[in-house]
């Protein structure tokens, strides 16, 4: 079964750059990722999702081909495109995979605007290489569905620094 696990972070870019890592560290089969969504809270206090996939733009894409060839055997393949293109996105629209945006909407809008939420949906990790390298990002924990001992160990990890950076060379 898949964690759910949210974390604020001052700003987007800093989410972001968290997200990217957490994406790079999935191509190295460390960790494995059913969804990963930046929540950025405005300053007018809406809340903003950076999805990982577009079902949308998906959805247009693959209406088009599909219209293109019903529009070959009715003879007219541009409006088979046009047609094609308007229900794959407005299907794509409607669809919601991964973690249900309501919900991150309503967990968002808790935190202070600018802030930025994560949110990722884990099917397995690597627990030990993955907290090594996210180790000292910052973020807090918003919520989690991990154990109590994963959910300590990942607080510690986002909070810990460095003891080699922090020390200046005598």
């Amino acid at each position: 079964m898949p964690d759910l696990i949210a974390v604020v972070f001052p700003s987007e870019a800093k989410a972001e750059e968290v997200r990217h890592e957490i994406l790079a560290m999935a191509k190295e089969y460390l960790i494995e990722i059913g969804d990963a969504v930046v929540a950025v809270k405005t300053e007018n206090g809406r809340v903003k999702l950076n999805q990982m996939l577009n079902t949308t733009a998906a959805g247009a894409a693959g209406g088009s081909f599909w219209g293109l060839l019903i529009g070959f055997i009715f003879m007219n393949p541009l409006l088979g495109v046009a047609a094609g293109a308007a229900s794959g996105a407005l299907a794509g629209r409607l669809t919601d995979v991964g973690i249900n945006d309501d919900f991150m909407r309503k967990l968002s809008e808790e935190v202070s605007a600018g802030e930025a939420v994560l949110f990722l949906l884990v099917n397995r990790v690597t627990g030990d290489k993955v907290l090594k390298r996210i180790e000292g990002v910052g973020g807090r924990v918003l919520q989690t569905s991990l154990d109590t001992e994963a959910e300590n160990k990942l607080r510690a990890a986002l909070a810990e620094h460095h003891a080699s950076s922090d020390q200046q060379p005598a």
